[in-house]
C-alpha cells in the first residue's frame, strides 16, 4: 500500500518533498581491466548505469544528476535516450575532476540541487536496487531525517560499519558510519554495513557537504561523514535494513559483473515460472529486455530473449534460440537453433506456425497462421499468408506470399539489383519448384507452377506452368578430358 500511495503522491506533487536523484558514475573501474567506463558494462544487455536510471524513473524523480569523471563524454553520450521531451525526468551531468572521494563527488552536484526536495544518492555500478526498497527508504526519511539503506553482512570486511546507539538494536538510532580502514577492532566486529545508498533532505545535505574534510586513512572526502554532522545537529539518522544483498551489490570486476548477471537472470526465471512458464532449466535462460508470456508457454535451455518479445498461449521455444522484438501467436512452435530478430520493423509469427530448426526471421517478416519455415530458410521484409510453406534452404526477401504457397528447396527471391530493392508477389496456391530464382519485380499468378531450376524474370499467368531453363542436352559416349601423364623421373 505504501508504494502505491507514494507513487500517487509523487505524481500529483502532494508529498511536500520532491525527489531528486544523484548517481555517482565517475569511477574508472581499474579492476574491470577494460577501456570501457565501468558504468557502461552491461547486465542483461544494457549498461549498468541504464538500470540505475530506470530505477530513478520508477521513483518518479523530478531531476537526475549524473556525476561523471572517467570517460565522461562516453558516459554522457550513452545516456542520450533519457533526454528529450519524452524523458521521465530532467537530466543533468556534472563532472568530478579530480576524483577525491564520494563526498567530493556529491559536492559537484550541489549547484544542480534545489533546496525543497530530498536527494536519493545512488551508485551507477549498483544496478539491481528495487524501486520498492527505495520507496521505503524515502518514507523512512520523511523529508526531515537522514535515511540509510543498510545490510546485514556475515563477512563485512571492506565495508563501512553502521554504529548505532548503546543498545545496538535494529531500531536504535544510527550514530555514525565508520569506514573499514578507519574502524577500531570493536567496530570491525559489527556486521551491519552501509550499502552506499541514502536519502537526505537537500538543504541539510548542502550544509553538511560544506563541512567535510579529508582527515582519514585514505585522504578522501567521505560522504558517510555527514552522519556525524547530522547527529551533532540533532537530526535523526535512521537505518532501513534489508536482507537481499543482490540489491546493493556493486560491480568492480568481471567476476562480480558475471555474478550479478546470473543473479538478475535467476530473478527473471523465477518471475516467469511464477507466472506459469515452464523452463527446462531456470539457470539457462537470458532475458535482455521485456519477455511477456501467456499460459502454458514452455522454453527449453540456452535461449536468449532481447528487446520486446510476446509469446502467446501454448508457444513452445526449442533449445538454443535467439529471439528479439517479435510477437509469436498461440500454439506456434519455434524449433531449436532458430534466430528471430525484428529490430525496428518487428516480426510476427502466426498461430500454429512451425519455425526452424536453424531458421532465420529478419525484420519485417510477418507470418500468418500455420505457416511452415524450415531448416536454413531466411525470411526478410516479407509476408506469408496462412498455410504457406518454405521448408528447406530458401530465401524470401521483400516478398508477398499468398495462402498455401509451397516454396521449394533452394529457391530464392532475387530482390536487389545493386541499387534498389524490388518486391516479389506470389499469389495463393502457387508451387515453386526447387532451385528457382524469382527476379523481382515479378508476380506469379494464383495456382501457377514454376518448374524446378527455373529463373523467372517475367510475371506469370494464373494457373500456368512456367519453365525457364536451358534445354537438356545429352551426348552419348562422351569422354572426359584426362590429365596428361607425368614424364618418368630420371
Amino acid at each position: 500500500m505504501f508504494v502505491d500511495s507514494i507513487k500517487l503522491d509523487q505524481g500529483s506533487g502532494r508529498t511536500g518533498f520532491p525527489v531528486d536523484v544523484v548517481i555517482m558514475a565517475a569511477g574508472k573501474g581499474t579492476r574491470m581491466k577494460s577501456k570501457l567506463p565501468k558504468v557502461l558494462h552491461a547486465i542483461a544487455g544494457r549498461p549498468l548505469l541504464h538500470h540505475v536510471m530506470d530505477t530513478a524513473a520508477a521513483l518518479l524523480a523530478r531531476n537526475v544528476v549524473v556525476i561523471t569523471g572517467h570517460g565522461a563524454e562516453e558516459v554522457e553520450a550513452a545516456c542520450a535516450r533519457f533526454t528529450g521531451p519524452a524523458a521521465d525526468f530532467a537530466l543533468q551531468f556534472v563532472r568530478q575532476e579530480p576524483q577525491l572521494g564520494t563526498g567530493h563527488a556529491v559536492q559537484q552536484a550541489v549547484p544542480a540541487l534545489a533546496d525543497d526536495g530530498v536527494v536519493v544518492v545512488l551508485s551507477g555500478d549498483v544496478p539491481l536496487t528495487q524501486a520498492d526498497t527505495l520507496f521505503h527508504l524515502i518514507r523512512a526519511c520523511g523529508g526531515d531525517k537522514l535515511a540509510l539503506l543498510t545490510l546485514e553482512q556475515t563477512n563485512p570486511a571492506g565495508y563501512g560499519r553502521i554504529v548505532r546507539a548503546d543498545n545496538g538494536g535494529a531500531d536504535a538510532a544510527v550514530q555514525a558510519i565508520v569506514e573499514h580502514k578507519d574502524a577500531s577492532e570493536a567496530q570491525r566486529q559489527i556486521t551491519e554495513i552501509y550499502s552506499g545508498i541514502m536519502v537526505v533532505p537537500a538543504a541539510r545535505l548542502k550544509t553538511w557537504l560544506a563541512r567535510l574534510d579529508n582527515q582519514n586513512a585514505q585522504n578522501e572526502y567521505y560522504l558517510t561523514d555527514i552522519v556525524k554532522f547530522a547527529v551533532a545537529d540533532g537530526v535523526a539518522v535512521v537505518g532501513h535494513k534489508i536482507t537481499d544483498a543482490v540489491q546493493v551489490a556493486g560491480v568492480n570486476s568481471p567476476v562480480q559483473l558475471g555474478e550479478l548477471e546470473r543473479a538478475y537472470q535467476l530473478q527473471q526465471a523465477h518471475r516467469l515460472m511464477e507466472e506459469g512458464v515452464r523452463l527446462a532449466d531456470p539457470a539457462r535462460i537470458d532475458v535482455r529486455g521485456d519477455l511477456l508470456c501467456s499460459h502454458d508457454v514452455s522454453i527449453d535451455v540456452n535461449c536468449i530473449f532481447e528487446g520486446q518479445v510476446n509469446l502467446g498461449e501454448g508457444v513452445r521455444i526449442g533449445a538454443n534460440c535467439v529471439i528479439a522484438n517479435c510477437v509469436i501467436a498461440a500454439g506456434a512452435v519455434i524449433h531449436p537453433f532458430t534466430h528471430i530478430d525484428g529490430e525496428k520493423l518487428g516480426v510476427t509469427v502466426g498461430a500454429g506456425a512451425l519455425i526452424g530448426p536453424f531458421a532465420r526471421l529478419r525484420p519485417g517478416a510477418h507470418l500468418g497462421a500455420d505457416v511452415h519455415i524450415g531448416n536454413f530458410v531466411e525470411v526478410k521484409n516479407s509476408t506469408l499468408a496462412q498455410g504457406a510453406k518454405a521448408n528447406h534452404l530458401a530465401y524470401l526477401g521483400d516478398a508477398t506470399v499468398g495462402e498455401r504457397v509451397n516454396f521449394g528447396a533452394g529457391a530464392i527471391t532475387a530482390n536487389y539489383d545493386g541499387a534498389n530493392k524490388h518486391r516479389t508477389v506470389i499469389e495463393a496456391d502457387v508451387h515453386v519448384g526447387s532451385n528457382c530464382v524469382l527476379v523481382a519485380p515479378v508476380t506469379l499468378g494464383a495456382g501457377g507452377t514454376v518448374g524446378g531450376g527455373s529463373t523467372i524474370t517475367k510475371s506469370t499467368a494464373p494457373g500456368a506452368l512456367s519453365v525457364a531453363r536451358g534445354k537438356q542436352v545429352s551426348i552419348a559416349n562422351w569422354a572426359r578430358p584426362q590429365k596428361a601423364a607425368k614424364p618418368p623421373q630420371a
